[in-house]
């Protein structure tokens, strides 16, 4: 994984924005994609809301997404692949960009044809501890006219990223604007944040 790992800090370091194509195994993203699926036949993704306890967005007028955390002591092989690959991450990070990380979260994401997320930073304003933002993808046969693009500001240009399947993202969550444009049809992801918590 070390070279994935790579790819997503040199496009960092270069441009702001790490991107990998194929960041994850088709069988590990097939197997996440089958755990989103479930969850949401038997209803257990939940809206997603704005903010922490203190700033709640309880309107909800900035997204339409439903999420379930994920739970890396959990039984789910999938899940636990997943997480290590993380893990991994973040021990990368740490040896080699000196990142100080020692804990992250990570939910499904689900958003319905129809469904966006307006422009934001995923930092909190009263709590500093997300340090990176990264994104999994798990659609299958995604093109542009599908929308739900992911689409990154920066100071000098637009960054338009479609959410295609094992494709990651990977960003300075305090630094980065970002949106979902409004989606088509049903788009799928693992979010989450790499943290050093105090």
């Amino acid at each position: 994984m070390e070279a994935k790992f790579e790819e997503l800090i040199e496009g960092y370091i270069t441009g702001n924005i790490g991107i990998s194509e194929e960041f994850i195994s088709k069988n590990l993203a097939a197997a996440l994609l089958l755990n989103l699926q479930l969850l949401n036949k038997n209803n257990l993704m939940q809206q997603a809301g704005i903010g922490n306890n203190s700033t709640k967005d309880t309107l909800q007028n900035k997204r339409r997404d439903s999420t379930c955390w994920m739970d890396d002591k959990g039984n789910n092989s999938a899940e636990m692949e997943f997480m290590d690959i993380v893990h991994e991450f973040m021990r990368h990070l740490n040896r080699t960009c000196y990142t100080g990380l020692n804990t992250c979260e990570f939910h499904y994401a689900l958003y319905e044809e129809g469904s966006f997320y307006t422009r934001h930073k995923d930092q909190f304003k009263n709590d500093t501890n997300r340090k990176f933002t990264l994104i999994n993808y798990l659609n299958t046969n995604w093109i542009p006219n599908d929308g739900g693009q992911l689409i990154v500001y920066q100071e000098d240009k637009i960054l338009t990223i479609l959410p295609e399947n094992r494709k990651a993202v990977f960003f300075k969550s305090e630094n980065i604007e970002h949106e979902v444009a409004i989606t088509k049809r049903i788009r799928m992801s693992i979010t989450g944040w790499l943290k050093h918590k105090f």
